[in-house]
């Protein structure tokens, strides 16, 4: 993809429509954390993230999206080592493991994208200490997201504030923008130079998440061509929130 060619601003009744099918992504997601706990198997949270989803007359945009072969459920559930893009399955999750959820909703044409990463029953001081830091991460970036700084201010404060705590970023996997399609341009990094890149401007909708591993930032994929492990097998932790860039201020649009 051209990144910079396929960039789509958006009007302010475009961006109340993304508000709507952020929502319901969100409400999707709450959903889902409110059922996490020892023993309960990925495919009965995805199978609860696509009821809520259909209920407010949306789509699961994750579902056949196009990869090695149609992506085959609504949500990407990644367990400890999956960074990203791990399939939802009969497998149960165990007390101590960290889970990170990734939604995409499709509502009235435009997308709603969001991630958090949690732990199941008590988890360890440095399992959570990733989260946190992850989690702080996306707010960072966040607050950079605004008319005339360059995406690489954003990518800039998330390499800055992840790897001054002893992290590490994949360089694989990236923000992007977001709107009719799931992935539009600009391509945002989770690292880079600040004063380089695309200016931002208002209307830009942009779906920012760091990826974020403890002990390297090399990846690979699984058998299944699609889940995302760290190379050493390390944890990780993964947060997302669509993000409009207006005049007033960074308007996150996947709260409930």
């Amino acid at each position: 993809m051209d990144w910079e060619r396929n960039i789509v601003i958006k009007s302010s009744a475009e961006i109340v429509k993304m508000r709507e099918a952020g929502r319901v992504n969100a409400l999707a997601l709450e959903s889902v954390r409110s059922m996490i706990h020892p023993g309960i198997a990925t495919i009965d949270l995805d199978h609860a993230a696509e009821e809520v989803i259909r209920k407010h007359n949306g789509t699961p945009i994750f579902k056949g999206y196009p990869g090695p072969y149609a992506y085959p459920a609504s949500l990407c559930i990644s367990i400890n080592e999956e960074l990203v893009h791990g399939i939802p399955s009969k497998r149960r999750l165990k007390e101590g493991d960290i889970v990170s959820i990734d939604c995409g909703t499709l509502l009235d044409g435009f997308v709603g994208d969001s991630a958090f990463t949690v732990g199941v029953g008590e988890i360890s001081p440095d399992a959570m200490r990733l989260i946190e830091v992850t989690e702080r991460a996306l707010f960072i970036g966040i607050s950079k997201m605004i008319p005339g700084n360059r995406s690489g201010d954003v990518s800039s404060s998330l390499q800055s504030f992840i790897e001054g705590q002893g992290f590490h970023i994949t360089r694989e996997y990236t923000g992007h923008g977001v709107g009719r399609q799931m992935h539009e341009g600009p391509q945002v990094p989770n690292y880079g130079t600040a004063g380089r890149g695309v200016v931002l401007r208002s209307g830009m909708t942009i779906a920012l998440e760091p990826m974020v591993l403890v002990g390297t930032p090399k990846t690979r994929v699984l058998q299944d061509q699609w889940t995302v492990v760290s190379e050493d097998c390390s944890l990780t932790a993964h947060f997302e929130h669509t993000v409009a860039v207006t005049d007033d201020r960074p308007m996150i649009l996947t709260l409930p």
